[in-house]
């Protein structure tokens, strides 16, 4: 009797697993990363280096604008663009990859 049966069985559920994005942590990862990136763009905008792209994200993220209250009201947006973006991306990934 071998129990090289079990041990590949194990493995096989332990790929499964390891092959499946977490949603959630990748959701905070993305938006975490986003609000950061947002809100440092929104302070460097302030000394008119990237204002056109904060010009351009000023359009989508409400109240976000060169001042480091619209830097923060910007990483808010950003957070949560990001959370939902992390999250769907995952979603998609593993209904796919089933």
């Amino acid at each position: 009797m071998s129990i090289l049966p079990a041990v590949a069985g194990f493995q096989t559920k332990r790929m499964d697993i390891m092959n499946k994005l977490q949603p959630v942590p990748l959701g905070l990862a993305f938006g975490i990363l986003w609000a950061a990136s947002v809100f440092i763009l929104g302070l460097t905008a302030i000394g008119n280096w990237g204002s056109g792209i904060v010009a351009g994200l000023g359009t989508l993220y409400i109240g976000y604008g060169p001042s480091f209250v619209g830097a923060i009201i910007g990483a808010v947006w950003a957070f949560v663009d990001g959370l939902v973006g992390g999250f769907i991306l995952a979603w998609l990934y593993n209904s796919l990859a089933k």
